[in-house]
Protein backbone atom coordinates (compact mmCIF):
# COMPACT_ATOMS: atom_id res chain seq x y z
CA UNK A 1 0.00 0.00 0.00
CA UNK A 2 1.24 3.35 -0.98
CA UNK A 3 0.85 6.67 0.80
CA UNK A 4 -1.31 8.02 -1.74
CA UNK A 5 -3.68 4.99 -0.76
CA UNK A 6 -4.31 6.25 2.56
CA UNK A 7 -3.53 10.54 2.53
CA UNK A 8 -5.26 13.49 2.87
CA UNK A 9 -6.16 14.74 -0.57
CA UNK A 10 -7.68 18.15 0.47
CA UNK A 11 -4.49 20.24 1.58
CA UNK A 12 -5.01 23.70 3.02
CA UNK A 13 -1.80 25.93 2.60
CA UNK A 14 -1.25 29.32 4.35
CA UNK A 15 1.63 31.58 3.10
CA UNK A 16 4.59 32.11 5.12
CA UNK A 17 3.81 36.11 5.35
CA UNK A 18 0.24 35.43 6.47
CA UNK A 19 -0.52 36.30 10.32
CA UNK A 20 -0.58 33.67 12.89
CA UNK A 21 -4.24 35.38 13.38
CA UNK A 22 -5.27 34.74 9.66
CA UNK A 23 -3.54 31.00 10.17
CA UNK A 24 -5.78 30.49 13.14
CA UNK A 25 -9.06 31.63 11.64
CA UNK A 26 -8.43 29.38 8.72
CA UNK A 27 -8.08 26.60 10.95
CA UNK A 28 -11.07 26.95 12.71
CA UNK A 29 -12.95 28.09 9.74
CA UNK A 30 -11.90 24.82 7.95
CA UNK A 31 -11.91 22.44 11.50
CA UNK A 32 -8.31 21.41 10.99
CA UNK A 33 -5.24 21.00 13.25
CA UNK A 34 -2.38 22.56 10.89
CA UNK A 35 -1.76 23.92 7.43
CA UNK A 36 0.83 23.24 5.05
CA UNK A 37 2.94 26.60 4.58
CA UNK A 38 4.16 27.21 0.81
CA UNK A 39 7.30 27.88 -0.44
CA UNK A 40 8.48 31.46 -0.07
CA UNK A 41 10.48 30.60 -3.37
CA UNK A 42 10.33 28.05 -6.13
CA UNK A 43 12.69 25.51 -4.92
CA UNK A 44 12.01 26.42 -1.34
CA UNK A 45 10.72 23.65 1.48
CA UNK A 46 7.40 23.17 2.45
CA UNK A 47 7.02 24.04 6.04
CA UNK A 48 3.90 23.32 8.82
CA UNK A 49 2.15 25.00 11.10
CA UNK A 50 0.59 23.09 14.00
CA UNK A 51 -2.18 24.36 16.66
CA UNK A 52 0.86 23.17 18.85
CA UNK A 53 2.83 25.69 17.24
CA UNK A 54 0.53 28.20 17.98
CA UNK A 55 -0.21 27.56 21.46
CA UNK A 56 3.49 27.21 22.73
CA UNK A 57 5.19 29.96 20.37
CA UNK A 58 2.40 32.62 20.72
CA UNK A 59 -0.26 32.65 23.08
CA UNK A 60 1.52 31.09 25.96
CA UNK A 61 4.48 33.74 25.66
CA UNK A 62 1.75 36.09 25.16
CA UNK A 63 2.89 37.19 21.40
CA UNK A 64 -0.52 39.32 19.65
CA UNK A 65 -1.41 36.28 17.07
CA UNK A 66 -1.80 39.35 14.66
CA UNK A 67 1.29 40.71 14.75
CA UNK A 68 3.17 37.23 14.67
CA UNK A 69 3.78 35.79 10.99
CA UNK A 70 3.50 32.09 10.20
CA UNK A 71 7.20 32.59 8.83
CA UNK A 72 8.73 33.27 12.52
CA UNK A 73 6.65 30.42 14.11
CA UNK A 74 6.31 27.52 11.51
CA UNK A 75 8.39 24.64 11.29
CA UNK A 76 10.13 24.26 7.94
CA UNK A 77 11.85 22.78 6.79
CA UNK A 78 9.21 20.09 7.55
CA UNK A 79 9.73 16.41 5.87
CA UNK A 80 8.11 15.80 2.58
CA UNK A 81 6.43 12.15 1.67
CA UNK A 82 6.59 10.84 -1.68
CA UNK A 83 3.25 9.35 -3.04
CA UNK A 84 4.75 6.79 -4.32
CA UNK A 85 6.25 5.67 -1.13
CA UNK A 86 5.73 2.45 0.64
CA UNK A 87 2.89 3.23 4.21
CA UNK A 88 5.71 1.51 6.25
CA UNK A 89 8.63 3.81 4.96
CA UNK A 90 6.46 6.37 5.42
CA UNK A 91 5.82 5.43 8.95
CA UNK A 92 9.61 4.70 9.68
CA UNK A 93 10.33 8.16 8.82
CA UNK A 94 7.67 9.58 11.42
CA UNK A 95 9.49 7.70 13.74
CA UNK A 96 13.03 8.94 12.95
CA UNK A 97 12.00 12.10 13.00
CA UNK A 98 9.31 12.41 15.96
CA UNK A 99 6.80 14.30 13.22
CA UNK A 100 3.42 13.31 13.07
CA UNK A 101 2.23 15.01 9.72
CA UNK A 102 4.02 16.09 6.18
CA UNK A 103 2.70 17.37 2.92
CA UNK A 104 2.89 14.45 -0.09
CA UNK A 105 4.80 15.42 -2.84
CA UNK A 106 4.55 13.92 -6.48
CA UNK A 107 6.99 14.85 -9.04
CA UNK A 108 5.66 17.11 -12.29
CA UNK A 109 6.57 16.23 -16.04
CA UNK A 110 8.84 19.19 -15.52
CA UNK A 111 10.54 17.57 -12.50
CA UNK A 112 8.80 20.36 -10.11
CA UNK A 113 7.52 19.09 -6.77
CA UNK A 114 3.44 19.11 -6.79
CA UNK A 115 1.57 19.58 -3.19
CA UNK A 116 -1.02 16.22 -3.59
CA UNK A 117 -2.17 15.93 -0.10
CA UNK A 118 -0.76 15.52 3.64
CA UNK A 119 -0.46 12.34 5.81
CA UNK A 120 -0.56 11.89 9.32
CA UNK A 121 -0.21 8.88 11.91
CA UNK A 122 -3.46 9.17 12.40
CA UNK A 123 -4.18 8.75 8.16
CA UNK A 124 -1.73 5.76 8.91
CA UNK A 125 -3.33 4.57 12.35
CA UNK A 126 -7.38 4.30 10.90
CA UNK A 127 -6.86 3.74 7.48
CA UNK A 128 -4.58 1.25 6.97
CA UNK A 129 -6.07 -2.01 7.04
CA UNK A 130 -4.32 -3.66 10.06
CA UNK A 131 -7.29 -4.64 12.22
CA UNK A 132 -9.86 -6.01 9.12
CA UNK A 133 -9.75 -9.82 10.48
CA UNK A 134 -10.69 -8.69 14.20
CA UNK A 135 -14.20 -6.71 13.11
CA UNK A 136 -17.72 -7.13 14.39
CA UNK A 137 -19.99 -8.46 11.56
CA UNK A 138 -22.31 -5.35 11.73
CA UNK A 139 -18.87 -2.62 11.43
CA UNK A 140 -19.13 -2.67 8.20
CA UNK A 141 -22.62 -2.56 7.32
CA UNK A 142 -22.88 0.13 10.50
CA UNK A 143 -19.54 2.19 8.12
CA UNK A 144 -21.95 1.85 5.46
CA UNK A 145 -25.09 3.63 7.17
CA UNK A 146 -22.71 5.88 8.06
CA UNK A 147 -21.37 7.10 4.63
CA UNK A 148 -25.00 6.98 3.89
CA UNK A 149 -25.91 8.99 6.22
CA UNK A 150 -23.78 11.61 5.82
CA UNK A 151 -24.10 12.15 1.53
CA UNK A 152 -28.10 12.50 2.82
CA UNK A 153 -27.46 14.66 5.19
CA UNK A 154 -25.10 17.43 3.99
CA UNK A 155 -24.94 20.60 6.43
CA UNK A 156 -26.37 22.64 4.03
CA UNK A 157 -29.20 20.70 3.68
CA UNK A 158 -32.56 20.39 5.86
CA UNK A 159 -33.58 17.40 7.89
CA UNK A 160 -35.57 15.66 5.47
CA UNK A 161 -37.20 12.29 6.04
CA UNK A 162 -34.41 10.57 4.13
CA UNK A 163 -31.87 11.88 6.31
CA UNK A 164 -33.53 10.83 9.35
CA UNK A 165 -34.52 7.48 8.66
CA UNK A 166 -30.52 7.38 7.49
CA UNK A 167 -29.69 8.05 11.31
CA UNK A 168 -31.92 5.62 12.59
CA UNK A 169 -30.37 3.00 10.87
CA UNK A 170 -26.88 4.50 12.22
CA UNK A 171 -28.46 4.57 15.82
CA UNK A 172 -30.18 1.10 15.22
CA UNK A 173 -26.81 -0.79 13.89
CA UNK A 174 -24.58 1.03 16.36
CA UNK A 175 -26.89 -0.37 19.50
CA UNK A 176 -26.31 -3.77 17.87
CA UNK A 177 -22.66 -3.49 17.63
CA UNK A 178 -22.76 -2.23 20.91
CA UNK A 179 -24.98 -5.43 22.51
CA UNK A 180 -22.87 -8.14 20.37
CA UNK A 181 -19.61 -6.79 21.86
CA UNK A 182 -20.77 -6.73 25.66
CA UNK A 183 -22.39 -10.14 24.90
CA UNK A 184 -19.51 -11.97 23.78
CA UNK A 185 -16.83 -10.09 26.09
CA UNK A 186 -19.34 -9.08 29.40
CA UNK A 187 -17.29 -6.08 29.19
CA UNK A 188 -19.54 -2.41 28.85
CA UNK A 189 -17.33 -0.21 30.44
CA UNK A 190 -15.41 0.38 27.36
CA UNK A 191 -18.55 2.19 25.93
Amino acid sequence: MQVSDIMTQRVLTVSPGATVAQAIALMQYQKVRSLIVEPDAPQGSYGILTERDVVYQVMAKGYPPEQVRVSEIMRQPCIVIAADLTVEAAAQRFAETGLQRAPVVEASDCGQRRLVGVLSVTDIVMKFNLGQDWQDPLSHPLQAALRQARVVCTPAAQITQECEIAWEVVEQLSADVISNTVASTGDESSF
